[in-house]
């Protein structure tokens, strides 16, 4: 496999060309010491203190505050509810661990639990070029957060392959 196409799967690089077939998405870029915070496996899963205070607790890790801002804003614009993916990945195998059980997020530190308590991020964030032929260095991380549709039942979502740009 080539990285350019593992590359073409990412959110960020397929949404802009389905952007209006597809559910409405904003994506984020996240910084590398968001991403290590989410790679960290050294204790108990603590979350960012919040911007605003709402679910502050003392010893908390301190979280990119621009980043937390930035998302609080997209849930409002997409409606009040979001669920997240990484570049290729969103983190289903962790929605046991949410209130609701489903992927749908109404804050940043729902996000954050989500993504830091998904195995399958972990691949995208460790392991995403790892059938490729060619070495490469690790790829920047994007949040896409995507419209959450009461209607929209996971067990009725497919895939869809373009092939040969049709």
């Amino acid at each position: 496999m080539k990285k350019e196409e593992v590359d073409r799967c990412q959110i960020q690089e397929w949404y802009p060309k389905f952007k209006s077939v597809s559910i409405r998405t904003i994506t984020h870029r996240l910084p590398e010491s968001f991403v290590e915070y989410l790679l960290d496996d050294s204790g108990p899963f603590i979350p960012p203190i919040s911007v605003s205070n709402e679910d502050a607790l003392p010893n908390r890790i301190h979280n990119p505050i621009e980043l937390e801002l930035k998302i609080k804003e997209s849930i409002e614009i997409l409606g009040g509810a979001v669920f997240p993916k990484l570049n290729w990945s969103s983190p289903k195998d962790s929605a046991w661990i949410s209130t609701s059980g489903t992927l749908h997020c109404t804050s940043f530190s729902e996000i954050v639990l989500l993504l830091r308590s998904s195995d399958s991020l972990v691949h995208d964030l460790c392991h995403a070029y790892d059938s490729c032929r060619e070495k490469t260095l690790s790829p920047s991380f994007s949040l896409a957060l995507r419209k959450c549709y009461s209607s929209l039942l996971p067990e009725m979502e497919f895939r869809c392959f373009v092939w040969g740009h049709h």
